[in-house]
């Protein structure tokens, strides 16, 4: 009879806790547009309106031991051909799991909801205005550098504060029309970010792009007043920066007060394997939480990074690290193709508005009025998710389908630690071309 008993009272166990054969609870993330891809802790998992059976131990917390728990954060990126990505934290945590006994049995996370859902922006309407930039040119001169009193009152009211839910930070507009720079970890997660203008103002920072190699994220606010510009700050690139110059960092250490500077030098420039991919700038200028995403700047008050994070070690102090400008330049020439970063010394260029980043879903139908006509072009990848570009213009990840006028189109893919993949093609009015891509693996 007892045995009976204990068999009952485990079967009535593992029916709570959602055991194998037990009832799921659906994830659903949806789009406007529908279409885009859907990624889940960066693998491919589908296509919205996206639908995925997950234990209901995902969604609520399980009820005993044998329950299944979700043990990771999960993050998902929602891509379009033409639009800007997105990306979404799908779970809340971590929280511990105590069972009934008091025994502790581990961290666990949960979805936030159900059902998501993304609107998605077109890259021509978020992408506007112009960047700023100084490249290298040895035939022009240097411009003259400025007292620091200068450098801040120019360059202050071009950096802001960032505030998401749980964390804080700093960031910088590159346009006037309101593209902001800052780090990936502090945009992560976040659809929106509360943005206040060194003048008092605030406003809602929508994330429009985030990096999924480099810690460099960009958000995009839009002005309060018509015909109004933001106040933006230009960028130069890493080939400028030199060992022992003087710096300003500008920016909003936490637990002090907000748009304060700090000053140092240059100590080192060049790779740094760990502190990341790309090129940095390590300098003694006192870098702390909440500084992250601002601008570092030259005795010329120009961006030669953006401040990202600090060596924290017994007995070290002083060591700061940037990620340069030109990686910067990098991500924005994917949306201003004219932004591109030449090897030349400060040849200031403003680049061109990004309406010249036309996307496939801007493209209109062809007709009379359009002699030409225009040709459909399905794009796939190995790996998934490469960037096309066509003709130097950036239109999304791949899987795509992207609609061209007809003519000859270079068109090139790229992925990390791969070799770029590139075709010229010649589209035909009416005709639909599928091209297949393998990116081989560079060592």
């Amino acid at each position: 009879m007892a045995s009976r008993l204990r068999f009952a009272f485990w079967a009535a166990l593992i029916a709570l806790a959602g055991a194998p054969g037990a009832r799921a609870d659906k994830l659903q993330i949806t789009s406007t547009p529908p279409g885009a891809t859907v990624e889940l802790d960066g693998v491919t998992a589908g296509a919205t309106p996206f639908e995925k059976d997950f234990p209901g131990g995902y969604f609520h917390k399980t009820k005993t031991s044998l329950g299944a728990r979700l043990e990771h954060a999960m993050v998902a990126r929602i891509s379009l051909a033409g639009y800007a990505t997105k990306e979404l934290t799908l779970t809340e945590g971590p929280m511990n799991w105590i069972s009934l006994n008091g025994r502790n049995r581990g961290e666990y996370w949960l979805f936030k909801s159900d059902h998501f859902h993304v609107e998605l922006k077109l890259i021509s309407e978020t992408f506007t205005g112009g960047i700023a930039a100084r490249v290298s040119d040895s035939s022009v001169e240097l411009r003259p550098e400025l007292a620091r009193e200068e450098i801040v009152r120019q360059s202050k009211p071009a950096v802001v504060y960032l505030k998401g839910l749980d964390k804080s930070g700093s960031g910088f507009f590159v346009t006037g029309t309101g593209l902001i720079v800052t780090n990936a970890h502090l945009a992560r997660g976040e659809e929106s970010l509360l943005t206040l203008l060194s003048t008092g103002q605030q406003l809602e920072g929508k994330v429009v792009h985030i990096d999924p190699e480099m810690d460099i994220a960009l958000v995009k606010v839009d002005s309060p007043a018509e015909k109004t510009e933001f106040p933006h700050l230009v960028l130069t690139d890493s080939s400028s920066v030199h060992q022992g110059e003087n710096v300003l960092a500008i920016g909003n250490p936490g637990d002090a007060m907000l748009f304060s500077v700090t000053k140092g030098i240059v100590s080192a420039v060049g790779k740094f394997p760990n502190a990341g991919p790309g090129t940095w700038i390590q300098t003694d200028a006192p870098i702390n939480p909440g500084n992250s995403g601002g601008p570092l700047l030259n005795s010329r008050g120009e961006v030669i990074g953006i401040n990202t994070q600090k060596l924290v070690k017994k007995n070290v102090s002083g060591i700061g690290f940037a990620l340069s400008s030109s990686d910067v330049l990098e991500v924005l020439h994917r949306f201003y193709p004219e932004a591109v970063v030449s090897s030349a010394s400060f040849r200031a260029q403003t680049y061109a508005e990004s309406d010249t980043t036309t996307s496939a879903a801007d493209v209109p139908t062809a007709s009379a009025s359009s002699p030409e006509g225009f040709g459909t072009i399905v794009v796939i990848s190995d790996p998934e998710s490469a960037e096309i570009f066509v003709d130097e213009k950036f239109h999304g990840n791949t899987p795509a389908t992207l609609r061209l006028p007809a003519g000859s189109h270079e068109v090139v893919l790229k992925f990390p630690h791969h070799a770029d993949w590139k075709r010229t093609l010649e589209v035909l009015r009416g005709n639909k071309v599928n091209l297949r891509a393998t990116l081989e693996a560079v060592r």
